[in-house]
């Protein structure tokens, strides 16, 4: 059995079946910029209550409130990002 072929713009997930597929890597490209904006306006405008949630926390890590959480998250999901752009380069 041949092996599925990936396609150059899509080469994030090796499963999955047609727009589910589709629909998990759009979403995982709209993960990184989307929580590189969250962490640009909670660090501009405040974060207001849910920042007293992540500082109740002490003893954990020494960083701490909502922008780091969203700086975090964005370069969790770039490798995605990198993955796309390396492979457009690549052709």
């Amino acid at each position: 059995m041949p092996a599925k072929r990936r396609s150059a713009t899509m080469p994030m997930h090796s499963g999955g079946t047609g727009a589910s597929s589709g629909a998990a890597d759009w979403l995982g490209l709209a993960a990184a910029p989307a929580f590189a904006v969250m962490a640009l306006l909670t660090a501009t405008l405040g974060s207001g209550p849910a920042d007293i949630l992540c500082s109740a926390a002490h003893g954990g890590l020494p960083i701490g409130g909502m922008v780091p959480m969203y700086v975090l998250m964005s370069a969790v999901h770039s490798p995605l990002w990198l993955r796309l752009i390396g492979a457009r380069l690549s052709r």
